[in-house]
């Protein structure tokens, strides 16, 4: 089929530049007067027709307008004209190419590879989240503070150690409170089996001995920072 006008199929639905038509009709109402007058027949914006800017002949930006083939259809009708019935009749075969079984399949066949596409790469792109987080599931032993800082960075979550310390102080898994208890699992946490505490004893020199506390991730804990992180772009970008 010869192009008359040039169809836009960008869109879901085939749509026809405003101004090019007028053109084409060889109306003698300037455009800016005859679109108006031509939406009193009760043409909807967003429905018939969207409004976009584009360049007059002279280089400034000018009001145009993309028509559905249904609204350009009667805009021809309307103009009574021989130019009116050519391009009617032009718009007709357009609508019945872009309603052929053929034109549908290949709608539904490029819809689907798109869809695909998306899958694909939605599912790169959370493969290793996927993978780290089942492997933190089954996971036993218990990490230090600073090696889950380590894990989150690896798989893309930004922070640091001093951050990820005072996130969990401020959200209520480590007592934030100055004394022996800074940075402890706080009573909450160890009900959730989130941390446990690990405790060394040193001896000194004099011969006294003293317990070290360190507060440790667990397995569960780790799959529960995993889950609550993975879904933020970062925690902070501090050290």
């Amino acid at each position: 089929m010869n192009d008359l006008i040039k169809i836009n199929y960008e869109s879901e639905k085939p749509t026809v530049s405003g101004r090019e038509l007028h053109t084409a009709l060889e109306t003698k109402t300037a455009y800016k007067d005859w679109f108006p007058r031509m939406c009193e027949y009760g043409f909807v914006e967003g429905e018939d027709f969207c409004s976009k800017m584009s360049e007059s002949t002279g280089g400034r930006p000018c009001t145009d307008h993309q028509l559905t083939i249904p609204m350009a259809k009667e805009l021809c009708m309307l103009q009574r004209n021989e130019n009116g019935k050519m391009f009617r009749q032009y718009f007709i075969k357009v609508e019945e190419a872009w309603n052929s079984p053929e034109m549908v399949m290949k709608r539904a066949l490029e819809f689907a590879d798109r869809k695909i596409k998306q899958l694909t790469s939605q599912i790169t792109a959370d493969a290793p989240k996927v993978l780290f987080a089942e492997a933190v599931s089954v996971s036993k032993a218990s990490i230090l503070i600073g090696e889950l800082t380590k894990l989150l960075k690896q798989n893309g979550v930004e922070t640091g150690q001093n951050r990820l310390f005072e996130w969990l102080r401020a959200n209520g898994y480590l007592i934030k409170r100055n004394g022996t208890d800074y940075n402890m699992p706080t009573q909450k946490s160890m009900e959730m089996e989130l941390f446990e505490i690990k405790k060394t004893v040193i001896t000194h020199s004099d011969g006294h001995t003293s317990v070290n506390k360190t507060p440790k991730v667990t397995g569960k804990g780790q799959q529960y920072f995993i889950n609550v992180f993975l879904g933020k772009e970062h925690i902070s970008k501090g050290k």
